[in-house]
């Protein structure tokens, strides 16, 4: 009997229970670790804090080079004609005799015409771009036409064959009867643009489902499933997005993903992750939510630069094939794209891994019709971004069974970093902000002159790191789309001057979510319900 993939409901058991209590306890520890060698042994908490200064330091020098790097590729990759290098897949051999060296300047050509040689030699293997659909699997609650028709748009404007997509309105039966009729409107309205357009309501109170996106987008997969074999469409011919309801893809991601699907031999064991960039409504948030979102946009930037890394985040494809075979997504946790890395690592006994698609994804900043609603509501988003700490669990327990289905030898190092990326979100920013004067308060009496000057040389530690901070803000105003009409030049002054915001946000929003997820995991206290972010389009 094959084992389960799927995250226990009820009560945990003791191992279990260890490694959902273990982000918080490290968290905690660390923190408390500063207090004690404060007070014992001054000279190891100076040399403690300036240990994690230091690591700070390099990080951020190191994700200011990336993020540069990721941008130029970004462009690189946004100038390709992924339509035209996806036509030439249907006939290969033709296509690598009529290759034209002008073109060898342009991002990826020669893995394009390796990949035109290799499918002119064995045709067999790989299927041809005609024979492709793309399912998309769009995810709403109680969103409004304003929010949903510029995704609808934004899918139906991509340089890709409109009829070789499938959309599925994906629907909460809780949203009520006004979320009914607009499925049904918006139907009537692109059922002819597309392939398809299918409208599939998720009914509410399932036994063993937490209330949540996950239970959702599987129970719209399934229906897709039975769709497909009622039109005899292979489930190897279809690959399938998932985006939330303000997810607009580039015009280039259909194109892109197909074309990486077609020539990648492993293409069933992938899924493939574009970049989320949240910039549809960044000129319109107020500058708190501006700095989160540009941030967690160099985040997604960066990482996908580190493929060994790299994991599944909102926005992310993979074949129905795949997918139907592993049941889809969970229905058992808030954070089923982040945890359908492991979920697929796990069922695949290690057969899998996540290909970075270096085309964005447009979201939202978080924006609600108050100030004080979008600071809640940001607040609401990044908790429950951050209980992907309860993946601590799922993989440590996994490491620990003598039946795991992926090596020790890769798994470790995996277990590691997961845990150190949660405990990292939690400490660093404040005792980067404050470590420094912990000693000097708590043993005033005991102090020598390295610690003494301790505060001086966090400071300018912090004045480095500035510098790559200012190459991040220089990339962010490339970045930006362009400014509003309705906005005055003065307003690109303030997207710079925000950035003096980014230590606040750092303690009040990144530490002090994920503490509070991690605790909330300590106690028991689990977070059974998705808080759907507010969407709020400014006219």
């Amino acid at each position: 009997m094959a084992r389960s993939i799927e995250i226990p409901l009820g009560k945990r058991k003791p191992l279990y229970k260890f490694f959902e209590i273990l982000p918080g306890m490290v968290s905690y520890l660390l923190i408390a670790l500063l207090v004690v060698l404060s007070l014992i042994n001054i000279m190891a908490a100076a040399i403690y804090i300036l240990v994690i200064v230091i690591t700070v330091l390099v990080k951020a020098v190191a994700v200011a080079i990336r993020v540069v790097q990721g941008y130029g590729i970004l462009e690189k990759a946004g100038a390709v004609d992924w339509g035209k290098r996806l036509a030439e897949l249907e006939n290969p051999a033709e296509s690598y005799a009529g290759a034209r060296d002008a073109d060898s300047h342009a991002y990826g050509w020669k893995e394009h015409k390796d990949n035109l040689l290799k499918m002119a030699a064995d045709g067999e293997g790989y299927p041809s771009p005609s024979e492709i659909y793309n399912a998309v699997i769009i995810a709403t609650y109680n969103e409004g036409v304003e929010v949903l028709r510029p995704t609808i748009e934004a899918v139906r404007g991509a340089k890709y064959d409109n009829k070789h997509i499938i959309v599925v309105l994906a629907y909460e039966q809780r949203g009520g009867e006004e979320v009914r009729t607009l499925a049904k409107q918006l139907r009537a309205e692109y059922r002819e643009v597309f392939f398809d357009f299918v409208a599939v309501e998720h009914p509410d109170g399932v036994r063993g489902e937490v209330i949540g996106k996950g239970a959702n987008i599987t129970h719209a997969g399934r229906a897709l499933a039975k769709y497909l074999a009622r039109k005899r469409i292979a489930n190897e011919r279809v690959i399938v997005t998932t985006l939330d309801s303000d997810n607009r893809p580039s015009e280039h991601y259909f194109s892109y993903l197909t074309y990486e699907y077609i020539v990648r031999e492993d293409r069933e064991r992938l899924s493939y992750q574009p970049v989320s960039l949240f910039m549809n409504n960044i000129w319109d948030a107020p500058a708190v939510a501006r700095v989160i979102a540009v941030g967690n946009s160099f985040w997604h930037l960066t990482s996908s630069l580190r493929p060994h890394s790299l994991r599944n985040f909102a926005a992310h494809a993979q074949p129905m094939s795949a997918l139907a075979e592993m049941n889809f997504w969970s229905v058992r946790t808030i954070v089923e794209d982040g945890h359908q890395y492991w979920r697929s690592l796990f069922h695949f006994r290690g057969d899998y891994a996540v290909l970075p698609l270096r085309v964005p994804i447009y979201q939202d900043a978080v924006l609600s019709d108050t100030l004080f609603k979008t600071i809640k509501a940001q607040f609401i988003q990044l908790r429950r971004w951050y209980y992907g700490a309860s993946d601590v669990a799922y993989v440590g327990v996994e490491l620990c069974s003598s039946r795991r289905r992926v090596s020790f030898a890769e798994l470790f190092p995996k277990f590691v970093r997961l845990l150190d990326s949660h405990v990292t979100l939690a400490v660093m920013a404040p005792i980067v902000a404050f470590g420094a004067w912990v000693p000097l308060l708590l043993n005033p009496q005991d102090m020598g002159i390295v610690v003494y000057q301790l505060p001086q040389v966090v400071a300018v530690t912090q004045q480095i790191a500035m510098v790559g901070l200012l190459v991040t803000v220089l990339v962010s105003m490339k970045m930006l789309p362009k400014r509003p009409e309705k906005y005055k030049k003065r307003r690109s002054v303030f997207m710079v001057l925000q950035w003096v915001l980014m230590p606040v946000t750092s303690i009040a929003y990144n530490s002090l979510t994920a503490f509070y997820s991690q605790t909330r995991l300590m106690l028991g206290k689990y977070m059974e319900r998705f808080d759907v972010t507010e969407k709020v389009v400014k006219k």
